[in-house]
């Protein structure tokens, strides 16, 4: 049996996904689908709107066969990162080929980019440092970097967000020496960041704004989603008494900030360039999560910059123990979430073959980023009634989805 691996956080899985998903599979012919997906915590720095095992269980109901859980140190980061994270632990269960959505449709054009970066990385870095120190933030001084090197491009363009996801994807699939291949299909109606619902298929951003802002299924919403997708949304929301969005986690992040002295701040991974002065001088004077952020935003600390940083907070992520884990060279393990019999059968077939240590829960194995990962946990679950908290965290001591047949 082989596989194709799909990067997702599926917040909350779409009618794109489910197109993602078929393409994919179509395109590489493969028989198992194997999705890493982000836990409770995303890479633009957000709380998933619902958690992780709800998640994973609509991903299974809907075309995924296994699912694994990208740890929590590789999630909340910049686009190299998450892409080591995401590629390395794809790599590690042995599937062949990762297809990603993006701007562009076309694999080659990244092939072409890779040669060029390498062969101008000096360049590049050089570049990008020069723009990070005119007060820029990483996103621009990337932007302006690849620019120099000719990378922005018709070809291919880096300013697209899910071009420069993809990049980072084959990067370091040539960077490691891995054994997959990169694929990709072309994004198609919705673009990444709208924030209206226009069609069947629409972004997520969309979708959680439209649901969010009504405190509601909204019939907008739900044409968008598949039904699996719809119930874990109510499931959760009638399990929990909510659906996560930052706002909720204001009171414990003014009380990290408020009780913790700037050297304390400065420790914590994302704390930089005197973000730690910023915020003591900005905490009192904040009325919520956002009136916090326009107060803090400015060219050099973007929205993404700071809601990672607020996570790494709330998670007391440091420098020092994450920097610790980003310098091994493979992943530490992988943790499975879910997975369908035919995902199980995949499973079986290769876990002889398994380089690095797998689990299916937090008890099993002893790691720094475990450790990371479960101070994550408690952290999503903190707004929830003590009762729900204790039992939603319970679920990590227990064993993955498993949809007893493929849908």
């Amino acid at each position: 049996m082989d596989a194709c691996g799909v990067i997702v956080e599926y917040n909350p899985f779409h009618n794109g996904h489910v197109y993602h998903l078929e393409q994919s599979k179509q395109k590489t012919n493969k028989d198992c689908m194997i999705a890493v997906m982000s836990g409770n915590f995303l890479q633009r720095g957000e709380p998933a709107i619902i958690d992780k095992w709800h998640r994973a269980k609509a991903a299974l109901m809907t075309g995924v066969d296994l699912v694994a859980e990208l740890p929590y140190v590789y999630a909340v980061q910049h686009a190299d990162l998450f892409a080591k994270g995401a590629v390395l632990t794809l790599n590690a269960l042995k599937v062949d080929t990762i297809c990603f959505g993006s701007e562009n449709g076309e694999i080659s054009p990244f092939f072409k980019a890779y040669e060029q970066y390498n062969q101008y990385k000096d360049i590049f870095r050089d570049e990008l440092k020069k723009a990070l120190s005119s007060g820029v933030s990483f996103p621009e001084a990337s932007r302006r970097a690849y620019q120099k090197i000719f990378l922005t491009t018709d070809e291919l363009d880096l300013s697209q967000p899910n071009n420069i996801l993809g990049f980072s994807y084959v990067k370091t699939m040539l960077d490691y020496g891995t054994r997959v291949q990169p694929e990709t299909i072309k994004r198609t109606k919705s673009g990444y960041h709208d924030e209206e619902i226009n069609h069947q298929i629409a972004s997520a951003t969309s979708i959680r704004k439209e649901i969010l802002a009504n405190h509601e299924m909204t019939e907008r919403a739900r044409v968008a989603l598949p039904e699996a997708t719809f119930q874990a949304l109510e499931v959760y929301r009638d399990q929990a008494g909510m659906w996560h969005h930052w706002e909720m986690y204001f009171p414990f992040l003014q009380h990290i900030v408020l009780t913790r002295s700037e050297e304390e701040l400065r420790e914590i991974h994302g704390v930089e360039e005197g973000l730690e002065f910023r915020l003591k001088n900005t905490v009192s004077r904040a009325t919520s999560y956002k009136d916090w952020m326009e107060k803090l935003k400015t060219k050099r600390y973007t929205w993404t910059r700071l809601q990672r940083m607020f996570a790494h907070l709330l998670t007391n992520s440091k420098k020092s123990e994450i920097q610790a884990i980003h310098e091994q060279p493979d992943v530490p393990y992988v943790r499975i979430l879910g997975m369908t019999e035919k995902g199980k059968q995949y499973l079986n077939q290769i876990k002889k073959e398994l380089e690095v240590p797998m689990i299916s829960q937090l008890q099993q194995y002893h790691h720094p980023a475990l450790t990371i990962e479960e101070r994550a946990v408690h952290s999503y679950y903190l707004p929830l009634p003590a009762e729900r908290r204790i039992h939603f965290t319970k679920r990590e001591i227990q064993a993955p989805v498993l949809l007893q047949k493929n849908i």
